[in-house]
């Protein structure tokens, strides 16, 4: 299966989940989006992220400094009042 990916080292936080949210509106369910990050708060964030969204971080690893996450986006479903969203950036 392909993926997208996307290029965010540089970037620190809130930017790397904000603008991989944005990339994931635009996929369809079930498509991978490959996150590259530099910011170490990005391992947290992104793990909370998709728990909070209920997109799958299927790998995350790191080599030289460079973060590098597998997110694969979930199926639609409707928004739940109680569920987080994250505005685009």
């Amino acid at each position: 299966m392909s993926e997208t990916v996307l290029d965010l080292k540089g970037l620190n936080c809130p930017l790397p989940v904000l603008k991989a949210n944005r990339a994931l509106r635009s996929m369809q369910p079930g498509e991978r989006l490959r996150v590259i990050a530099t910011d170490r708060a990005s391992v947290a964030d992104f793990q909370a992220f998709c728990r909070e969204t209920g997109h799958a971080l299927i790998a995350f690893g790191e080599d030289s400094g460079v973060l590098s996450f597998v997110i694969r986006r979930r199926a639609d479903m409707p928004v739940e009042a109680n569920q987080a969203t994250f505005p685009d950036v």
